[in-house]
Order: C-alpha cells, then structure tokens, then sequence
C-alpha cells in the first residue's frame, strides 16, 4: 500500500520550480552563449526566397466510371486519371524534375539580377554566384584535398553546357543538377488538377525567371508529348500528298504536251493514249484531293490535341524572404536550452 501511494504522489511543481529558481545562475551563464552562437550560426545561412505558379493544364475528356466512380469517389478516390489514353498522366508530372534531360534544358537559361551585378546563364549562377556559410569553403577545401580529383579528361565548368550529355555528369555538374531539383518543385493536386510549381533560390529576381521557365519548359513537354503521334500523321499525310502532288503534275504534264503535239491527228492509236493519259491523269487527281483532305484532318488533329494551360496564380517577384526564420531559430534555441538545462539541474540535484 505505502508503495502505491508513492507511486500515486502528485508531482511537486513548487519544488521543482524552487530547485531551478536556486540554480538560475546556470541559466545565467548558459542562455547568453546559447544566444550569440545561434545568432553567428543563422546570420551566417544565407537568405532564399521563394514563389510559386499554379497552372491548370487542359484533361482529356474522360469516359464516365458509373457506378464503380460513385463508390470511389464515396471513399475519396479518383479513377478518372486511370480511364486517361495519355500514358503519362498529370500525376506523373512531377516526376520531370527527377530526370536530369529535364533539369538540363535549365542550364542554359539566361539569369539577371542587376541589383547583384549578375547576368549569366543558371548553369554559371549555381555554380559560381552562390552564397554559401562561412565553414561551407572550409568543408569543399578538405573534401577537395582528401577526395579523388575530377580527370581533366571531362567535361568541365569552362565547357558549354550545352555540349554536356545530362545522363553523364562530373561531380560539379551532378551538384548543380542537385542544386536545381532541391530549388525546383512540382506538385499536383489530384482534386483540382492543377500543378503548383515552387522555386527557391537566393535572389527573388532570379527566382521568378526560373519559375517561368520551369513553367514554359513543362508545357512545351506536356504539348510535344500530347501532340506527337498527331505530327507524326500529319507529316506522313503531307509526305504522301506531295508524293500524289507530284505524279500528277507529271501525268499532266505528259498529256498537255502529247495533246498539243497532236492537235490535228485523228489516229485511233493517238486518241487512246490520250484517253489512258486523261484516265491516268484523273486517277492521280483524285488521290491527290483525298491525300490533301486527309493531310489537312491531320493538321486539324495537331491543333485539337494541343493543350490548353490555364495560369490560375502567376509568378511574382518575392518581396520578403522566405527563409531561414532568423528569430524563430533563436528563439527555439533557447527554449531547447532552458529545457535541457533544467532537466539537468533537476536531475543532478535530485
């Protein structure tokens, strides 16, 4: 019985307050340095920030799921995209950012932020006219001293990048590409549909270029795929209908001159070729006007399959940075240490 009253005992706050409050020198000595190195830590960080675009990209009309859609979408399910004819669907989307072909057609992107003096192409900001922390060179310097140097065999920072093959990359190029797919993000809302584009980066100028580009870059891969077995019919069809265009000029051709060379003559041998060339020529005609209609339809397809994007939020220019949250960081920096402390204090006088 002593035992479980012992165990039942209320928690006395009065006394652990009294043994902290007796030992607040503790607080006094450990809170100030506590404060000055988180202030040096996060004034040191650089400052990102960050805007976004919400884009509403046009769906295939779909086919209804009857009653097996209702009762998915009783438990909050979507089987629309499932019924898509499209093998990439919208919530594929942003696994682009993954592919490094993708990241790659940023690199040469032209970036200007006059108020830092900086005009140049991504590839060259990220790499060369990024902020970084004071031990950041510190770190890159015995990384670089202990580590395997880069063979000068391969494609360097001096080469264009547009000469770089993206699925082959040297480890400065490869942190680059990295650099981009942590700034980039893509998400996608299966209840609405839209795309949201996210882009961090440490100038706000910069920051809006690279979200429109991300932007135009995704669109243009989303009509190229929608669209490609459409152009590649409208190509065959205008092909054969100028292959059609030609043999009937040629045919035609061919009776003028026979026609005209044999105005007066009254041959019956004459007359058939005539006849053969004239049905000949009427033949290659016809073919000619279908392939042209069918050429045309295929155009028209081309023009129906494109997508329409809809930009529901643009882009703007950041006016506040997004991070880090100086005074949030210090401010739990020292909640973290008045907690430790005193579980300290309370542990080692108990």
């Amino acid at each position: 019985m002593e035992n479980e009253n012992k165990q039942k005992a209320p928690i006395d706050l009065g006394k652990i307050f009294k043994t902290i409050g007796k030992n607040k020198k503790y607080f006094f000595i450990v809170l100030p340095i506590v404060f000055v190195l988180s202030c040096v830590y996060i004034l040191s960080i650089p400052r990102y920030y960050k805007t976004n675009i919400i884009i509403a990209p046009e769906i295939e009309n779909l086919k209804s799921s009857g009653s097996l859609g209702s009762l998915a979408s009783s438990f909050g399910l979507n089987l629309s995209n499932l019924q898509s004819n499209d093998a990439i669907t919208p919530m594929l989307y942003p696994e682009l950012i993954k592919d490094y072909g993708f990241v790659a057609s940023f690199w040469e992107v032209p970036v200007e932020d006059k108020k830092n003096d900086i005009k140049t192409t991504y590839f060259d900001y990220l790499q060369n006219h990024q902020k970084s922390a004071w031990w950041t060179p510190a770190i890159d310097g015995l990384r670089n001293l202990f580590g395997k140097e880069e063979e000068e065999g391969k494609a360097s920072s001096s080469k264009k990048s547009t000469q770089i093959n993206p699925y082959t990359l040297t480890k400065k190029q490869s942190d680059v590409v990295g650099a981009i797919q942590g700034n980039v993000k893509l998400s996608y809302d299966k209840k609405t549909y839209a795309i949201t584009i996210s882009v961090e980066d440490q100038s706000p100028v910069i920051c809006k270029t690279i979200a429109d580009t991300v932007t135009h870059k995704l669109q243009e891969f989303i009509t190229d795929y929608r669209t490609r077995k459409a152009r590649v019919d409208a190509q065959y069809y205008q092909k054969l209908m100028d292959k059609a265009k030609k043999e009937y000029e040629e045919v035609r051709d061919k009776y003028v001159h026979m026609a005209d060379a044999n105005t007066d003559v009254i041959l019956e041998s004459v007359s058939s070729k005539l006849e053969d060339l004239e049905n000949d020529m009427q033949l290659k005609y016809n073919t000619y006007t279908t392939l042209q209609t069918q050429c045309q339809a295929a155009k028209a397809k081309v023009q129906e399959r494109t997508p329409a994007f809809t930009i529901i939020k643009g882009a703007e220019v950041p006016m506040k940075p997004a991070g880090p949250k100086r005074m949030i960081f210090v401010a739990a920096m020292l909640i973290l240490a008045t907690f430790i402390l005193s579980i300290w204090i309370l542990i080692k006088k108990s």
